[in-house]
This record gives structure tokens, C-alpha cells and sequence, in this order.
């Protein structure tokens, strides 16, 4: 008797749970953002020429509607567009960002002004930030699920999917400062925007053919209004663990000056230093972020999380030490070329600020009540924003208190050596951060 043959797979959809591959490409597309945002770097500096405190008011000032996160989570959570809460914020997100910087690349660049750049600038965060916020939320759903599912469906934890859309964006990252690096140079900053925008385009094409069923989310009981979203959160932030960890993780950015666009400009104004050597030293930053996602997935995910971030703050502290001895021409002097030092120490002081993220979501994960993720990570993700954007104009205020100018860095070295020493602060206060609901399990045990 002739066995009859294997059900054929479902029509029309070779990957029945297209999750990585959505998760994948939206993460891998907010790497990718660092492309024309090194772009927007030169085309300030040598195209409109502003000063250094000028760009970096303008690129805080541009991160403002991410400090809207929690509403975009709450709308998520609440509202659904034709049956789905997730993949269609996504289009919009992508669809805001395809059109801002598609308009930037087709202006004509003497007849830009400051005041046009900034809204284009605006309306990209805002696209970029919705989209972020339900694919965190996607993320926070998934790795609540149980990790033994049904048979033949898919299952992440928490850890294996934040390392897995840690890597797709660290991916990204690395192929936007690569690119961006060698290109700016040959096509200028315009061909950058013009091809990000592509990508984002590609990107809308490929979520509007996705149906969220597909992906498997938990089923809610019941939808919820906005109104109800909102209470649920304000329960969520009344949780001590919750509470205190988000304001940590706030002011343990916002208490740091932020000196990114002075050092832009002393390593490419001071130091001529090209666009190229500064792309190689964000790839090695973020070759460095997929390292650590590795490191982190396979050997600390058992260490605490208050630990492990209490020692990255430190580490954090003695790269802006090192940057004080760099500006002073101390590993000059010593024979270390000073492009050598750009490429690996600024690289990874840049993406440091970033390592404690992982550790820190994952925690905030297995603390969020259910109902809530896409709200509580929207959260995060805004106070983390706003901390940035603090931080920045913190930076602008003491870089003018220093006499730091476009072409005046003799008060810079100070600068850094109080940043360096803000820096240490915050770990006095680490005691705000929990433990991970693991290690408390662990402890009960023994």
C-alpha cells in the first residue's frame, strides 16, 4: 500500500512565521539609520556651516519625538487598524521616514535652510519612533510566551530574541557607517539620504504584505481602549522595581554632558581627520555591539543586572579619562597615531552608553505585567530619549562654560574631565536597579 504524501505547507506563504524576518529587517533598518545621520553631520558642518554647539542642538532638538514614545506604545497597546495593533505603525513608521529624507535628498542644498532641515528631521524621528515602539512591543510580547509551545510553532526567549534584533540592528549599523564612511566623499551626503530613503521604501513594501496572524502574538482577552491602556501603565509604574529602575537608567544619561558634536568637530576640523576613518570607527563600534550581544547571550545573561551595569557605567568613566589624555596629546606623544585612537577608543566609548541597554530591557521584560509591553517599553525608550536629549544640552552649556569654539579646543580637556567624573555618579545610586527575577529565584532556592 502506497503511503499518501506530507500535507503540502500552506499556500501562498513559504514562512509561516515570518517573525525574525519582520523583527529582523525593522531592526536591521534602525542600524541603518547611523547612514544618513553621519550624512546630516557633514552637510552641517561643510554645508551650512554651523558651529559645534549649533549641530548638536540641532540633533538633540531633532530627537524630540521620541520623548512621545509612551503615547505611540498606549495607541499600539489600544488601537487596532484593521484587526492589527503592530505591523500597520510599522508602515506608518516607515512611510514618515521615506518621505522626510526623500525630500531632503531632492532639495536643492542652497535652498535648504535650517529651519526646513529641522522639520525634516522631525517628522524621520517621529516615523522612526513609532516604528520602534511596536517592534519592541512584538519583542516584550514574544519573549513573555512560554518557552515549551505547542508543536511545530515557533518559540524565542526573552534573552535568544533581544540578542537575535541586537545583532539585526548592530548589522545594520555596521553596513550604514561602512557605507557611509567611503561614500560621503565620492556621492556626498544627499546620495545617502536618497538611499536610505530606498531602503525604507523596500522595507514598507515588504511589512504591508505581512499579516500580524501570521507572527503569532499572544491574543489579548479583550481590547482595551486608551483610556484603560493608560491606567494599566500608571498600575505597571507604581511597582517600586519598575519605577525606580526607568528613573536610573534616565538619570544615569541625562547627568553626563554630552560632547559628541565638539569631538566631531575637533576630530575632522582640528585633527583633519576624514569621513572615512570616522565610518571605520563606528563599524568598529558596532562590530564591538555584536560581540557584546554574543558575550552577553552565552556567558552573562546569569550575572545580575544590576552588577553588570553598575560595571559598564564604570568602564564608560574611564574611556572619558582616556579621551582627556587624548585631547592633551599624551598618546601622541607616546607614539599611538592619533587616527588608531579615533578608530578603537572612540568607537567603543560611543556604543558603550548602549551595552547596559540589553541587560537593562531584558530586565525591564520580565518585570512588565502583561497587557502593557508595548506602553512600559515605549517608556523606556522615551525616558532613555529624553535623558539623551538632557544630556546634549547639558553638553552645549558646559562647552560654551569651557570657551570651547569651532576653533578654540584649549578648554575642551576640562570638559571631558568633568563629563568623565559625571559618569561616576550614577553608580553610587545602582542600588535603585533590582534583581533579576532569576537571581531572586535562584536565592529563594538555596
Amino acid at each position: 500500500m502506497v503511503s499518501s504524501p506530507p500535507p503540502p505547507p500552506p499556500s501562498g506563504n513559504m514562512d509561516p512565521n515570518p517573525t525574525r524576518r519582520i523583527l529582523g529587517l525593522g531592526f536591521w533598518i534602525q542600524g541603518l539609520r547611523c547612514l544618513p545621520w553621519m550624512a546630516i553631520n557633514f552637510f552641517l558642518k561643510d554645508g551650512l556651516h554651523v558651529d559645534p554647539s549649533t549641530l548638536q542642538l540641532l540633533q538633540n532638538s531633532a530627537n524630540l519625538p521620541m520623548v512621545g514614545k509612551p503615547l505611540y506604545g498606549v495607541v499600539s497597546d489600544a488601537v487596532y487598524i484593521s484587526g492589527q495593533h503592530r505591523i500597520p505603525y510599522i508602515a506608518i513608521g516607515a512611510f514618515l521616514q521615506a518621505v522626510s529624507w526623500l525630500a531632503i535628498a531632492i532639495l536643492s542644498p542652497s535652498g535648504i535652510s535650517i529651519v526646513t532641515l529641522s522639520l525634516c528631521l522631525l517628522l524621520s524621528n517621529l516615523g522612526a519612533s513609532i516604528a520602534e515602539v511596536a517592534n519592541d512591543a512584538i519583542v516584550a510580547e514574544i519573549g513573555k510566551q512560554p518557552t515549551s509551545p505547542p508543536k511545530n510553532s515557533q518559540s524565542y526567549s526573552s534573552g535568544e530574541l533581544q540578542s537575535f534584533v541586537w545583532i539585526a540592528s548592530s548589522a545594520g549599523g555596521v553596513l550604514g557607517n561602512l557605507l557611509g564612511g567611503i561614500a560621503i566623499n565620492i556621492y556626498g551626503p544627499q546620495a545617502m539620504f536618497l538611499f536610505f530613503s530606498l531602503a525604507v521604501a523596500v522595507q514598507l513594501f515588504i511589512i504591508i504584505s505581512v499579516r500580524e496572524s501570521s507572527l503569532n502574538l499572544p491574543k489579548s482577552s479583550s481590547r482595551v481602549g486608551i483610556r484603560k491602556q493608560l491606567s494599566e501603565l500608571s498600575v505597571a509604574l507604581q511597582k517600586p522595581e519598575i519605577a525606580y529602575s526607568i528613573t536610573w537608567l534616565a538619570a544615569s544619561n541625562a547627568i553626563i554632558p554630552s560632547l559628541t558634536g565638539t569631538m566631531f568637530f575637533y576630530q575632522t576640523q582640528y585633527l583633519n581627520i576624514n569621513s572615512s576613518v570616522l565610518g571605520i570607527s563606528k563599524v568598529f563600534g558596532q562590530a564591538a555591539m555584536l560581540l557584546w550581544s554574543v558575550i552577553y547571550n552565552r556567558f552573562l545573561k546569569s550575572v545580575p543586572s544590576k552588577k553588570l551595569i553598575a560595571v559598564i557605567q564604570g568602564v564608560m568613566a574611564a574611556f572619558m579619562l582616556s579621551d582627556v589624555l587624548f585631547v592633551k596629546g599624551v598618546y601622541r606623544s607616546m607614539g599611538v597615531p592619533d587616527l588608531l585612537y579615533v578608530i578603537v577608543f572612540s568607537g567603543l566609548l560611543e556604543v558603550l552608553f548602549f551595552f547596559k541597554i540589553l541587560p537593562f530591557n531584558i530586565l525591564i521584560a520580565q518585570l512588565c505585567p502583561s497587557g502593557c509591553e508595548g506602553s512600559l517599553m515605549a517608556l523606556v525608550a522615551s525616558a532613555t530619549a529624553l535623558s539623551f536629549i538632557v544630556s546634549g544640552y547639558l553638553g552645549v552649556a558646559l562647552s560654551s562654560f569651557v570657551g570651547v569654539t569651532g576653533s578654540d579646543f584649549s578648554g575642551f580637556p576640562c570638559a571631558l574631565l568633568i563629563q568623565a567624573v559625571c559618569t561616576l555618579l550614577p553608580i553610587y545610586w545602582s542600588s535603585c536597579i533590582p534583581d533579576d527575577k532569576k537571581s531572586e529565584s535562584r536565592s529563594k532556592k538555596e
